[in-house]
């Protein structure tokens, strides 16, 4: 079994995060990185961007592994 490098704990934190966000989002129309950041400010469209980016760097890293 391969060990996680920080890159994968990384994208592994921000994925978990961005779920529990749209959790919250489904069932209580609660946005918590919106009541951190604020409504669509840089910093939350950078959060929204890294939990994207880190959702593709997943998915490629455990496509390449077949």
């Amino acid at each position: 079994m391969k060990t996680l490098s920080n890159l994968d704990w990384v994208a592994f934190v921000l994925l978990v995060v961005g779920g529990l966000n749209w959790g919250l989002i489904g069932f209580f129309g609660f946005n918590l990185v919106e009541a951190i950041f604020g409504n669509m400010t840089s910093i939350s469209r950078v959060v929204y961007g890294l939990v994207g980016l880190s959702a593709v760097y997943v998915v490629y890293v455990l496509s390449s592994k077949r």
